[in-house]
């Protein structure tokens, strides 16, 4: 069984346990290592978007940047206290970012000038967000659309995760059917969709996550059996995450999601981090 994550959360951006508790728990976990990636969510309008007022309420607004500089400012001592820790433990730990990728002119660019200087050891390309007319939009505020909106916004989400992978940046692809949490885009019309999306993933080289957290909602990991079963046939490497924001979650439904590889005959990815 897989004995590390790298899609993991800690306190002072959205996660609920500190660097140090998270990796008390791997270690009684046995675990080998441990990846702490933390959001990287750069867009300039970010602070307007209509979920932005739940996130100061929820005091994760951290996770929220307007700007590559305001970003960097935010994991400079996050980084700076991983590097302590290595010196404290002897479990492997590692420095990543799970990053929305905006598709926005110089984003890319910015992108790469904050990677240049932070260095992390590994990047987990994420989408969020669907950006349309000057606005942000996440899961939640699709789900509240008009029918119509809906589907123009499931299928620019369904192109951004196309663009994540064709970028190069990204170590691994997160949670592709993440919309499924509000109920949105299970039906059998998405499937040309997610096609379109396995084949440039393909094409593209890079590996895909199967996400334990939506275990505990629909006893399934993002994403579905039916997207696994595609994920077989074009040969994609896959890596199990737990997505943890505290450390009850480490490791969750890494049992259960080993023996959907098995049964799909998925290959592993192998990380040479």
């Amino acid at each position: 069984m897989q004995t590390f994550s790298l899609h993991t959360h800690t306190l002072g951006f959205d996660g609920h346990n500190t660097e140090e508790e998270m990796i008390q728990q791997a270690q009684k976990l046995g675990w080998t290592r441990i990846g702490f990636s933390n959001h990287f969510i750069v867009h300039p309008v970010i602070k307007q978007a209509p979920m932005y007022e739940f996130a100061l309420k929820g005091d994760y607004q951290n996770i929220y940047s307007a700007t590559f500089e305001e970003a960097i400012s935010k994991f400079e001592p996050h980084y700076q206290k991983i590097d302590f820790l290595r010196k404290e433990t002897n479990l492997k730990i590692l420095k990543g970012m799970e990053v929305d990728f905006f598709p926005y002119p110089g984003w890319q660019e910015g992108f790469e000038k904050a990677v240049s200087y932070l260095k992390p050891d590994y990047l987990i390309g994420s989408t969020h967000f669907v950006a349309t007319h000057g606005t942000l939009y996440n899961s939640h505020d699709i789900k509240t659309s008009s029918p119509i909106e809906q589907k123009e916004l499931l299928h620019q989400y369904w192109q951004n995760i196309q663009a994540a992978a064709q970028s190069g940046l990204f170590t691994f692809l997160a949670h592709l059917d993440l919309m499924k949490k509000v109920g949105l885009g299970k039906e059998e019309f998405w499937i040309q969709d997610e096609n379109t999306t396995i084949k440039v993933i393909q094409n593209a080289g890079v590996g895909v996550e199967l996400n334990t957290s939506y275990f505990k909602i629909g006893y399934e990991p993002y994403p579905s059996p039916r997207i696994i079963k595609m994920l077989s046939l074009a040969h994609i490497p896959v890596i199990i995450s737990d997505d943890a924001h505290m450390t009850s979650q480490l490791g969750n439904y890494f049992k259960e999601t080993e023996h959907l590889i098995q049964t799909y005959r998925l290959n592993k990815l192998f990380l040479q981090i």
